[in-house]
């Protein structure tokens, strides 16, 4: 490439140059005998007046003479001198010029002396100019090479000598590859070739500059770089000044590792997720291994215990090079801290300790000789720091960082970069431990007021799931109930408090124990619903709007569902809630169309119920509003997806809910659970069999107990009863006496065979029966008591017609073959 010629008026030329300097030649008197041009321009005296003529006469004013004459004595004695003297020009001012003086011996054994003088003022600069060169080659802390174009080495100072262990002169015709390893030397080549062919100088960029006899040694430097060039503008190379900024990168990096310690530790409430976070900000730009250890119960989300600091389990481990984690201790495991241990002194001063000597990986693996060979066979001596976690005054484990793939030890200002990581991460570490405490304690209560193993039902066969909310979201208030009633019938359940914690499971907990108490009541589902709603707008009333601590009760939703196996009759109401998807026996999906009526907690607004008629077999589901608010899709579309996966063939209701979960779960976080707490019950209709069910239509006279005793009484012996007539009798004669006294309009009569005979006696009164203790001296009112000591359970139901008083006895289970 073509290079422009460029003449250059920046700095001073050298003074002594021919084209500058003024020449003159003395005999040994002292007389002039040469005297150039340049001579004559500066001091004004034409060549024909001055030679053959006295110098000292001539050019040295009197008052100078002194100052000439000590500068005479020391060329004699010298046989040569440099200087600055003061001449008298032609005109006849003083002029002070910069002078070297030269002996020249003759042949005919006679001396002259050669003298060249340019202006002091020019002859100082370019002497100043001359001590900065040489200072730079010879006393500057900062590196500085000189390259030819073909990069290779004219010329170091003693500072680059320094770096590269070699001398001065050694360096003469090397290039950088031959002290620097290859991938830094490319660095350092490359900007220096561009520096050459564009002119641009580059000015401290920093690159590390590993030698190649210690490339495990960080060193990084400074550079700049600038082309140079003689007078005429031709290049003649690139000069570097090289200084050592490795301090100076690693407290900037220190800095930046910090910052992203910030951003990067305890971005989870999860405890073994902040201990991995803080392994993998520490390798590898400050350490080769990180090992994590937590007391016990912190990993457990329990306060630390003080006392028993010996014992650690692993909870992270990260290493720089694969399988290194298999040498140390694996995740999960149990350490016992050695006492004569670093970390046992750690953990003891809560204070950072620094492995000076090296000898922390044998006290560490005292009890483990084995394990302790093995490393030390892998990775050598390592150094080590041992960092406590400490917050809020408690000791919660220790952190430990190994170096060995790095020649550099760990030193005071790597202890206190590891400090502030321990300290940053263990305030994390505890913020999770304390909330997976907390999450744990609502977990428990929650799952402690769920439904558990649910008894096989005669009306339906059911399979559930449950998904609890994910940590960040929090425990929720989903809930779900299968709960049998009176006639065998069955009411299915699922509902949703409004919001998330340990406040949402505990308002949970007290609907579904109200639940249960209105479903003993045999009420109608829209009468159910109508009591809730009234329960949870009494308990918003009870807390204090200002109270902070308690969130308020802002409403829930509930689905409330009564089978009747005998009549195949399925009431439904539901409030705020999705509506039920009935997959019919041919294999059809649809939703359930039952009125929607509002959350519970808005207070005085009505509820209405739907009834429906299921075929044996078909299936129902019931579900919270987490299982079809996706974060992909909307609720239409997740809508649809359930009745396809509801629809699907499938060898048990597990399966069916295995099903369901795979298809409209797949959007959701992986982790923790799901976004938002999932309830679904699904249950699959059974109808009773027509002979284990016996209906009659008594007439409304005094001969109704009569009659309904032989009824029953037969009807025992057609089911192979009769050990159960005597009791049933007494039962249906008291029940159809009341029915004829107190009742009015019809008597029914059922029994229901089962797992237990049930009897059940309708009419058209409203009034209920009470169950009292009679007095001696009373000729009636024992028989209500005498019913229930007979049976294991007796009610009341009341419907639009009146009500049914019910009873059941259990069955004696039949012998064994």
């Amino acid at each position: 490439m073509d290079t422009p010629v460029t003449t250059f008026s920046e700095g001073p030329e050298d003074p002594f140059a021919l084209s500058r300097a003024a020449s003159v030649v003395l005999d040994d008197r002292g007389d002039i005998v040469g005297w150039s041009e340049r001579a004559e321009a500066l001091l004004g005296y034409p060549s024909g007046e001055v030679l053959g003529k006295s110098a000292a006469a001539l050019l040295v004013d009197p008052r100078d003479r002194e100052v000439v004459l000590e500068a005479v004595t020391d060329c004699l004695h010298g046989r040569g001198w440099f200087g600055v003297v003061p001449v008298r020009h032609s005109s006849g001012r003083r002029v002070e010029l910069g002078c070297r003086a030269r002996i020249i011996l003759r042949e005919d054994s006679g001396v002259e002396w050669f003298l060249v003088a340019a202006p002091a003022a020019e002859v100082i600069q370019w002497e100043t100019d001359r001590a900065v060169l040489d200072g730079l080659f010879r006393r500057s802390p900062i590196g500085l090479s000189v390259h030819a174009p073909d990069m290779s080495i004219l010329r170091v100072n003693r500072a680059i000598a320094r770096f590269s262990e070699l001398s001065v002169e050694e360096h003469r015709g090397l290039h950088t590859s031959d002290f620097l390893v290859q991938q830094d030397t490319d660095t350092v080549e490359r900007q220096m070739r561009e520096v050459l062919e564009t002119g641009r100088s580059t000015i401290f960029a920093e690159q590390p500059a590993r030698l190649r006899h210690d490339p495990s040694h960080e060193l990084f430097v400074s550079v700049s770089a600038f082309r140079i060039q003689d007078s005429a503008g031709r290049i003649l190379g690139v000069t570097q000044t090289v200084e050592d900024v490795t301090e100076r990168y690693r407290a900037r990096r220190r800095l930046a590792l910090l910052n992203e310690a910030s951003a990067r530790i305890g971005t989870t409430l999860d405890v073994a997720r902040t201990a991995r976070e803080l392994a993998e900000v520490a390798v590898p730009e400050l350490a080769d291994c990180v090992s994590v250890d937590l007391l016990e119960p912190v990993t457990r989300g329990e306060e630390p215990s003080q006392e028993m600091l010996g014992t650690v389990r692993r909870a992270a481990i990260r290493s720089i090079l694969p399988g290194q984690s298999e040498i140390m201790y694996p995740v999960g495991h149990t350490i016992h801290i050695p006492p004569e241990s670093l970390q046992a002194q750690c953990m003891a001063e809560r204070r950072p300790v620094l492995d000076a000597d090296q000898k922390g990986l044998t006290k560490w693996l005292a009890g483990d000789p084995e394990r302790a060979a093995r490393i030390g066979e892998a990775l050598g001596t390592p150094s080590l720091v041992v960092v406590p976690l400490i917050a809020r005054g408690l000791v919660l484990g220790l952190l430990s960082l190994w170096r060995w793939h790095r020649r550099d030890p760990f030193e005071e200002d790597d202890l206190t970069l590891a400090a502030e990581f321990a300290s940053r991460a263990a305030v994390c570490i505890d913020n999770a431990r304390r909330y997976t405490q907390q999450h744990d304690a609502a977990l428990t209560l929650q799952h402690s007021l769920l439904p558990h193993d649910v008894p096989r039902h005669p009306a339906v066969d059911v399979a559930h799931r449950y998904l609890p909310a994910d940590a960040e979201a929090g425990v929720g208030g989903d809930w779900f109930d299968i709960i049998p009633l009176s006639g065998l019938r069955v009411a299915l359940v699922v509902g949703d408090v409004v919001g998330h914690g340990i406040h949402a499971a505990a308002t949970m907990g007290r609907l579904r124990t109200a639940v249960h108490t209105l479903a003993n009541l045999d009420l109608a589902p829209d009468e159910v619903l109508s009591h809730l709603d009234d329960l949870v707008d009494r308990l918003a009333a009870e807390q204090p709007a200002d109270d902070e601590r308690v969130p308020q009760v802002v409403g829930a939703t509930c689905l409330y569902a009564v089978y009747d196996p005998v009549s195949r009759q399925c009431a439904l109401a539901r409030a705020g809630h999705p509506p039920p998807v009935m997959v019919t026996t041919d294999g059809q999906a649809q939703l359930v169309d039952v009125p929607a009526g509002p959350p519970l907690g808005l207070g005085g607004l009505p509820f209405e119920a739907a009834e429906i008629t299921l075929d044996e077999g078909t299936l129902l589901a019931l579900y919270t509003d987490g299982l079809i608010q996706g974060r992909k899709r909307d609720v239409d579309e997740s809508l649809a997806d359930l009745c396809a996966a509801l629809a699907l063939p499938a060898d048990s209701l597990e399966e069916t809910c295995r099903t369901v979960g795979s298809a409209l779960l797949h959007d959701r976080p992986a982790e923790n659970g799901v976004a938002d707490d999932v309830a679904l019950l699904v249950a699959r209709s059974r109808v009773l069999a027509g002979e284990q069910v016996a209906v009659w239509e008594l007439a409304v006279d005094v001969t109704a107990a009569a009659k309904a005793r032989a009824l029953a009484t037969a009807q025992l012996a057609e089911w192979g009863l009769e050990e159960m007539a005597f009791t049933t009798e007494l039962i249906v004669s008291e029940l159809v006496t009341n029915a004829y006294r107190y009742g009015g309009g019809y008597i029914g009569l059922r029994l229901i065979r089962d797992r237990h005979l049930i009897c059940e006696v309708s009419d058209a009164g409203s009034s209920s029966p009470h169950l009292r203790r009679a007095r001696t001296t009373d000729e009636g009112g024992r028989g209500l008591f005498l019913v229930a000591q007979l049976t294991e359970r007796w009610g009341t139901r009341y419907s639009r017609d009146g009500k049914t008083i019910w009873t059941e006895q259990p069955l004696t289970p039949a012998p064994e073959p």
